[in-house]
């Protein structure tokens, strides 16, 4: 059974940082590229970080320069480490990955908010 399992949301003033994790079972976790996206209420799913399972990163342009996904192998996990929180950057984040173009996974999401 393959699980994703989110922490470390929260709540942070503007400005502030947050790493996110999330934990991965049930699959070889080193074999696969590892995704963060973030939904926030009335908004479609957004694309955050992509991480392959060489370590190389892609960001989306609103997160760049402010976010760092980063994966640990060994401890089956992924991270995405924020800083300059903005209160845009509101929403739950899901962990995802897909094993096959017709098989893909997703964590229960963690809420993140951004406020003063």
């Amino acid at each position: 059974q393959v699980q994703l399992v989110e922490s470390g949301g929260g709540l942070v003033q503007p400005g502030g940082s947050l790493r996110l994790s999330c934990a991965v079972s049930g699959i070889i976790f080193s074999s696969y590229a590892m995704d963060w996206y973030r939904q926030s209420p009335g908004k479609s799913r957004e694309l955050v970080a992509v991480i392959t399972p060489r370590s190389h990163t892609n960001y989306a342009d609103s997160v760049k320069g402010r976010f760092t996904c980063s994966r640990d192998n060994a401890k089956n996990t992924v991270y995405l480490q924020m800083t300059s929180l903005k209160p845009e950057d509101t929403a739950v984040y899901y962990c995802h990955t897909a094993v096959s173009s017709r098989e893909s996974y997703w964590g229960q999401g963690t809420q993140v908010t951004v406020s003063s």
